[in-house]
């Protein structure tokens, strides 16, 4: 069964980072892409692959140490488990950063390498982010002033 999670957890993430990088500017990838739900498949297999080894799991994050960790990550179902961690939240980061470059106006042609940066290495995709991002500023919206009621 890890072997199955661990090769499913890419493949439902997949049809995301795809609609992000090479159809950015279909109606439905803005709708779909919208939702922080679509990053609830790879949570599911993370919480079965963790649950079925819990026992060995929490103290190896409770009081982490680099021998605890090691170890965990060394077994089938541990770096399977870590592999779905690092799809879940690359995937959830790679959405925020989509979602902000359109509404900063960040041409598609400089997101796709970046998406695809943290797709594979992550945080370092979140730098180059966090990087090209300076150059767009969000658009600001009017003040109206206070609002009355009544």
């Amino acid at each position: 069964m890890t072997e199955a999670l661990f090769s499913l957890t890419f493949a439902v993430a997949a049809p995301f980072w795809a609609l992000m990088i090479l159809l950015p500017r279909w109606s439905w990838t803005a709708r779909i892409i919208g939702s922080p739900l679509i990053v609830l498949p790879v949570v599911l297999i993370y919480a079965l692959l963790v649950l079925s080894t819990f026992g060995d799991v929490l103290p190896a994050v409770a009081s982490p140490t680099l021998t605890g960790v090691r170890d965990l990550l060394g077994t089938s179902a541990g770096a399977a488990a870590g592999w779905a961690h690092m799809i879940a939240f690359d995937l959830f980061v790679g959405r925020w950063a989509w979602l902000d470059g359109r509404e900063r106006g960040v041409p598609a042609l400089v997101m796709a390498p970046v998406l695809l940066l943290t797709i594979l290495l992550g945080p370092l995709g979140l730098a180059a982010y966090l990087a090209v991002r300076t150059r767009w500023r969000r658009p600001t919206i009017a003040a109206t002033g206070p609002q009355r009621l009544g």
